[in-house]
């Protein structure tokens, strides 16, 4: 047993001597996939990240010991309590709310401009028209071209059937999907929200405009019953007013036409109207009570969104070239030990099988 142990052992320090013992090789596999990496980092298109850092306003709805564990749980990135508001869309959902169709179709008719060119374009046409792609993905472009049915995409405009999406359509949305990230941290609740795009001053304007679209979207979500109920008590004030104006008319007229008149008949029908008017007043008073009761809750429901960090133009790209360079490298380096270590070996062992046959 000891023997076989022994027999499995690796000796990492033999391995790197070997390969050390050919550096010449190693400086050859490294000077090639260096010049590979710095074509390839060259060809790569630079890219800019704009964020926007939002604080929302949370629920009151962890008091007493519930609200002593979510601060415990916190603290060791854990969310509890949180999930127990009114809300069905809460922060940990945003990202989804991002990643959804619907939102990022909403997102083909923003206005946007360049950072070197102030003509405002869409952001659909922007990606169909400013977005550069590296050389080695145009022979994929051209195959899939030749193969591939007409297609109108949208072009700048609206999509036609949002339920029948062309295939360009969907690629634009996914390339949408993979450059916006939206991060919570589950500690502080703050909202993180950045988008990447190879021009600085279209990223700064997607950011802003998906912070705006955001707040925009959850104000919306959580005062829609409000809102709701505020438009109907708003229509039954109008029918109630109108009412109470028509049994106001009647009793006016009556009264006018009777004035002479002092029948019994006559009284209790002149009753009997100043009654009805009397209820029609008081529904028009409940209903006008309730519409202010409903835009109250309007107000109340709005949410405040602190905006911790506004979106600006990125100097800098965040997409480093370096990476690419040090990544080929990484594999030159990699390349080399395969071979040195068991490459050849394998080589010259089929060369010779080849030659004895």
């Amino acid at each position: 047993m000891e023997e076989q142990k022994k027999h499995h052992e690796i000796d990492v320090w033999d391995l790197i001597r070997r390969v050390l013992a050919e550096w010449r090789l190693l400086l050859k596999f490294i000077v090639v996939s260096a010049i590979i990496g710095v074509v390839l980092a060259l060809c790569q298109p630079r890219m800019y990240t704009s964020e926007v850092v939002l604080a929302p306003e949370m629920s009151s709805g962890g008091l007493g010991m519930t609200g002593n564990l979510s601060d415990l749980a916190s603290s060791f990135g854990i969310d509890i309590g949180k999930k127990s508001s009114m809300d069905a869309i809460y922060p940990e959902l945003y990202p989804d709310v991002f990643a959804s169709t619907d939102f990022i179709l909403d997102l083909f008719n923003v206005p946007v401009r360049l950072k070197e060119d102030s003509t405002v374009r869409t952001y659909l046409n922007h990606l169909l028209e400013d977005v550069k792609i590296p050389f080695w993905k145009y022979p994929i472009s051209w195959i899939s071209d030749l193969f591939k049915k007409p297609e109108v995409p949208g072009m700048g405009k609206s999509v036609a059937d949002p339920y029948r999406l062309s295939k360009v359509d969907t690629e634009i949305i996914k390339g949408i999907s993979e450059s916006i990230v939206c991060l919570i941290d589950k500690k502080t609740s703050e909202i993180s929200i950045s988008v990447t795009d190879q021009d600085p001053m279209v990223a700064a304007i997607m950011a802003d405009t998906l912070q705006h679209r955001l707040q925009k979207y959850i104000t919306e979500y959580r005062t829609k019953k409000a809102r709701t109920d505020f438009e109907y008590y708003s229509q039954m004030v109008e029918e109630s007013r109108r009412s109470y104006e028509e049994a106001q008319h009647k009793f006016a007229a009556y009264a006018d036409s009777n004035n002479d008149l002092f029948l019994q008949a006559n009284k209790q029908k002149l009753e009997q109207l100043d009654n009805d008017m009397q209820l029609q007043f008081t529904a028009y008073n409940q209903m006008v009570a309730q519409m202010k009761v409903a835009e109250a809750k309007i107000q109340e429901r709005t949410p405040a969104f602190t905006v911790i960090q506004n979106a600006y133009m990125p100097i800098k790209p965040s997409s480093r070239r370096s990476r690419t360079l040090y990544a080929c490298m990484l594999l030159g380096i990699l390349l080399d030990s395969g071979w040195v270590l068991w490459g050849r070996n394998i080589y010259e062992s089929r060369r010779r099988k080849r030659s004895a046959d």
